[in-house]
């Protein structure tokens, strides 16, 4: 199972957020670089970044910078998410050596787009669905739609088959270290056959072993490693992903 370490950035710095709430905001440090390169020495191949400021549409200058210094010092593979809403911005964040960007408002409010953009950007979009109590949540994760997650998935596939990856996080779960919500997750592979990454809720090694066992492909750890609950050599070996 692959393992994506997050570093949210607001600011440029970085942060963890609780279920998703500006208001209730951790910063860790000034410079989300120290993070990287940490996640990199212990031996992490890949990383998640998240743009907070722009996913609810503040200015992004500072974490562009940041996003660009993370990658020219670790050269990781890194996917962005936040704020991907229009081609310019797609083929800008592709320019600064990100791998994969994460769609998510756009996604669901703009389906025939975001198709085209998979079809044009093969295997660097992934659809970011997130949701509160099984609804898809939009902007920033301020508002909550009434599409069900499992049929916006469904219907992106049917839509294209370029989508590099599905994200999927249950709200409710993220940064409140109470665990995945594993049944939304075995729900949400089983209806499609785009990779899944499991996101939000992972605490602990146990939690990692049991998406290994439901053969989850990928997942993105954050504030346990943060806090030193997980250490993330630990999550690795428990992972596979060496």
């Amino acid at each position: 199972m692959e393992i994506w370490p997050a570093i949210d950035l607001r600011f440029g710095k970085p942060v963890r957020l609780r279920q998703g709430d500006y208001d209730r905001q951790t910063t860790f440090g000034d410079d989300p670089v120290e993070f990287a390169q940490r996640w990199k020495n212990a031996g992490a191949r890949r990383l998640h970044l998240v743009d907070l400021d722009a996913a609810r549409g503040d200015d992004p200058t500072l974490n562009r910078e940041a996003v660009k210094r993370i990658v020219a010092a670790t050269n990781l593979q890194c996917e962005l998410g936040g704020g991907v809403r229009d081609e310019a911005s797609i083929e800008s964040l592709l320019a600064l050596g990100i791998d994969r960007l994460v769609v998510g408002s756009a996604a669901l409010k703009q389906p025939d787009w975001f198709a085209k953009m998979c079809d044009t950007y093969p295997g660097r979009l992934a659809a970011g669905i997130d949701a509160r109590g099984g609804m898809v949540a939009t902007d920033g994760w301020l508002e909550t739609s009434t599409t069900p997650a499992v049929d916006l998935a469904k219907d992106l596939r049917n839509r294209t088959d370029k989508i590099a990856a599905i994200i999927y996080t249950d709200i409710a779960r993220d940064g409140m270290m109470s665990g995945p919500n594993f049944e939304g997750l075995i729900e949400m592979a089983a209806a499609t056959d785009i990779p899944l990454v499991a996101s939000g809720g992972v605490t602990t090694i146990d939690d990692v072993r049991k998406l290994v066992q439901i053969e989850m492909p990928a997942a993105i750890v954050g504030r346990s490693i943060y806090d030193g609950v997980m250490q993330l050599e630990e999550v690795l070996d428990a992972a596979g992903d060496r």
